[in-house]
């Protein structure tokens, strides 16, 4: 089939690697691919770290891509973060909140042993005053390392414009941006990062809570640390403000206090495209030409893998997982002809 695949970010571009293995002829149609949420992104592969109460979904979706990323990082040559992620509570009350997440696991079969301070820090000995925690097995990733080497393979495939020749299928993989008229289906909510690079950065993913404010910090090569990450719905342009920025830093500190030494990098903001139930869109549409790979919102670079593989079987013809089906959110057929 010949495939038009609108968007280059992390999920457009590895639907298109798939779709492209599978034998189909695909064009990847962005003027500035790499440049939206995956520019930005930590990437965390940690379904229990990321879910909430009311996600069973999401997070059964997040142990099948998970479970599916050590042969894509493979594939690509993209080295994984393996040592795992401590979830921490700076004081009494954060550790409540690790409390509830422990429960939120429990209920859905995941087990975890929770940790007082001194066992914690025996983890992490340069963390500061912590009350509780517990550590998990998973893995962690560098988006833009991912989005680089997708682009190197898929070269040729990748174009600023769609090409004149009409396509069997379109698949949108636009962000927080669809084209009409799939646009309502996504709204963009805005997540501010801040990165670090440190002579003693920590050896797990850290998540945690201090006096209330959610942070993470992931370690990277050469030092480098990302610090985030805000949650915010807004109508004006995704940029970092000093608010923001400032209580990610105080609370990254209070975790780590060697921080104090770190070296600023960059202040980066950018929407999330999030939809009303939160789950991501992949597969038909009531258009029989246009697919949907859209609404990952915190989760795109954990599913991205399991993404690429329903979508190019829906376009072959597979039915989709119900739980991501577009059309569950569209409450009658739409028109066609909207994309190209």
């Amino acid at each position: 089939m010949r495939v038009h695949v609108l968007g280059g970010g992390i999920v457009g571009l590895a639907c298109a690697d798939e779709l492209v293995a599978r034998g189909h002829d695909v064009v990847v149609v962005d003027r500035t691919p790499g440049s939206g949420a995956s520019a930005v992104a930590a990437g965390m592969l940690s379904p229990a770290a990321e879910t909430w109460h009311g996600e069973p979904e999401l997070h059964r979706l997040g142990v099948a891509s998970l479970r599916l990323w050590p042969e894509f990082a493979a594939r690509l040559g993209v080295p994984l973060h393996e040592r795992g992620t401590l979830l921490v509570g700076h004081d009494a009350g954060d550790g409540q909140e690790v409390e509830r997440q422990a429960e939120v696991l429990d209920l859905l079969g995941v087990g975890v042993d929770l940790l007082g301070s001194r066992q914690v820090r025996e983890l992490e000995p340069g963390l500061g005053r912590v009350a509780r925690g517990f550590r998990v097995a998973d893995s962690a990733v560098d988006p833009r390392a991912v989005v680089a080497t997708l682009l190197a393979r898929l070269g040729r495939h990748v174009a600023p414009a769609a090409p004149s020749a009409v396509a069997d299928a379109v698949v949108v993989a636009t962000g927080t941006r669809l084209p009409a008229p799939w646009t309502p289906l996504v709204r963009g909510v805005r997540g501010e990062v801040v990165r670090l690079r440190t002579d003693d950065p920590p050896g797990h993913v850290v998540r945690g809570w201090v006096a209330g404010e959610p942070v993470y910090l992931v370690p990277r090569a050469a030092g480098e640390l990302v610090v985030g990450a805000t949650l915010e719905e807004h109508d004006a342009p995704p940029v970092p403000t000093a608010g923001n920025v400032l209580r990610l830093l105080q609370a990254a500190r209070t975790l780590l206090p060697a921080l104090d030494r770190a070296e600023v990098l960059a202040c980066e903001a950018r929407d999330r495209p999030a939809t009303r139930d939160h789950l991501p869109l992949v597969g038909p549409t009531y258009d029989p030409r246009t697919w949907l790979a859209a609404g990952h919102f915190r989760h795109g670079v954990l599913l991205a893998p399991l993404t690429a593989r329903l979508l190019a079987d829906a376009v072959e013809g597979a039915a989709p997982d119900p739980a991501l089906d577009p059309r569950r959110l569209l409450d009658s057929p739409a028109p066609t002809g909207g994309t190209s």
